[in-house]
């Protein structure tokens, strides 16, 4: 674990004897990759070949329409399971669902019967995605534009999640705990640009797609103050690999723990430098509580990505259910 010095190196437990598999070989990204959107679709009249998914070499797999191209590949579902009681940061509602009317309430006269629920969530419970109206620096969100005259009880006019724009696309995941030997970041662990650099060794990162960071925190969703933090802290980058990150003009970042970034022990969400990094000076959205337990266990280093939040006009945040797609 060469880089870090004797207080941070003593935060790093010795390998589990659970590795994941080792990392892919560097890929091939002298072609990069784009979105799906950026490349299109050819019609069937242009005479032009139809790309197929996306490949570890860099290339497409075959001139097939996207849907036969998907046929067969592995789909991996990045979202915690929402219900009552989940961890989550104190400061957002708590998620509550209950139902509402059961099997036998009220029967057709046909003898059809229908149950429903009533669901009452914060914006920023579960998996989700934050808008860049979710933070302020002195009053001001993104770009500079005051937040008091776009907000309201019926939330925000503009720059609410209702405005985050479907991704369809490749996305990159930096696996930091691999890159320490162990499967799990300590608690309280502050990941540094220097962390990052290595993590993404031989992989392009290419502006407008997606960057996930790999802390293995997932497996401990299970352990509800633990995830939380509020005694030990949650590993996450600190203010400089916020602006790593920054740097590399991403669509979105996203990671497995409540606040994304680092927290340090008995510090809670006092302060959120990466935030005010990401969503104020540079509107990059943030993916929170994602579970990337599965896809690391897949060495997987790229891949397509879904992201798609609930369109809730003016939230400041929104439940989502992320999707990778092995090639």
């Amino acid at each position: 674990m060469q880089g870090l010095d004797q207080d941070r190196q003593a935060l790093l437990p010795a390998p589990s004897g659970r590795s994941r598999p080792a990392a892919a070989a560097p890929v091939d990204t002298s072609t990069p990759n784009g979105t799906v959107s950026q490349r299109g679709i050819a019609t069937p009249d242009s005479g032009a070949a139809r790309p197929g998914l996306a490949t570890p070499s860099g290339g497409f797999a075959s001139t097939v329409t996207p849907w036969e191209a998907l046929r067969g590949r592995r789909v991996i579902d990045l979202a915690q399971p929402m219900r009552r009681g989940m961890p989550q940061s104190p400061n957002h509602p708590p998620f509550r669902m209950a139902l509402e009317r059961r099997h036998g309430d009220m029967t057709r006269p046909d003898g059809g019967s229908a149950a429903n629920e009533l669901i009452v969530t914060g914006g920023h419970v579960g998996t989700h995605v934050d808008a860049l109206s979710h933070v302020s620096q002195n009053g001001l969100l993104h770009g500079g534009r005051p937040a008091g005259p776009l907000q309201s009880h019926l939330g925000f006019s503009d720059l609410g999640i209702d405005t985050f724009p479907p991704y369809l696309g490749r996305a990159v995941i930096l696996d930091v705990a691999r890159v320490h030997g162990v499967d799990v970041l300590p608690a309280g662990y502050a990941i540094t640009p220097d962390d990052l650099d290595r993590a993404a060794n031989g992989l392009t990162l290419i502006p407008g797609e997606v960057i996930l960071i790999g802390t293995g925190w997932s497996r401990r969703w299970s352990e509800h103050d633990a995830f939380i933090g509020a005694r030990d802290g949650t590993p996450g980058p600190d203010e400089a690999a916020a602006r790593w990150l920054a740097a590399h003009s991403p669509a979105a970042v996203g990671a497995e723990t409540i606040a994304f970034e680092h927290i340090p022990a008995g510090r809670g969400h006092a302060v959120l430098p990466a935030h005010r990094v990401l969503l104020v000076e540079h509107g990059v959205h943030i993916v929170e509580t994602m579970n990337l337990d599965p896809l690391l266990a897949t060495g997987a280093r790229e891949f397509l990505l879904v992201l798609n939040p609930l369109p809730l006009v003016g939230a400041t945040g929104a439940p989502v259910r992320p999707l990778a797609v092995l090639a």
